[in-house]
């Protein structure tokens, strides 16, 4: 198995982007780019599937909708009923009204803090995880792209370094 990778950087985010959509017109695969902030439209032009959280969110939300009515239900009517405020406790329906900024809050808290969670572990972000930054640069102001290496290495160099790249390198992955 071929462990080669070719990291093409650049130093300037509009020249990655054209040196992108050339890599992908010639039907190269690009493993990852490392950039030092957010550039708009970049997953798009790497071909990257949209993101799913938000079907998480709503999963989430609705988890959180459900755990709140069960524990105002419990809370309020089954372990501890008490008339507040002159509203009967024999009956959840009937107190729900005064409990929606509950439900919403807990819809909100679940729905928030199990996507953060989500998010950590799709992204392998562990606690105490070392960084797995091939370049040092790319935390300031440089960009590099990573692209697999399938027995035509020279091939490669050349075609990074007429995309503009200021600097091409063929790295053993481990």
């Amino acid at each position: 198995m071929n462990n080669k990778v070719i990291h093409a950087i650049y130093n300037d985010d509009d020249v990655l982007m054209d040196a992108v959509h050339q890599t992908r017109k010639a039907h190269h695969h690009i493993e990852e780019v490392y950039t030092p902030f957010p550039v708009h439209g970049l997953d798009k032009a790497m071909g990257l599937a949209p993101t799913r959280i938000a079907i998480c969110s709503f999963i989430y939300g609705c988890l959180g909708l459900s755990v709140a009515t069960w524990m105002m239900d419990y809370i309020m009517i089954q372990d501890w009923p008490q008339d507040i405020g002159g509203k009967p406790s024999f009956s959840y329906i009937q107190n729900m009204p005064a409990f929606v900024p509950i439900m919403f809050e807990m819809t909100v808290f679940f729905a928030a803090h199990l996507m953060v969670i989500t998010f950590y572990m799709r992204s392998k972000l562990w606690p105490f995880k070392q960084a797995e930054n091939p370049d040092i640069r790319t935390t300031d102001d440089h960009f590099l792209m990573e692209v697999s290496v399938n027995n035509n290495e020279e091939e490669l160099v050349s075609f990074f370094m007429n995309t503009g790249a200021v600097e091409v390198k063929v790295i053993e992955k481990h």
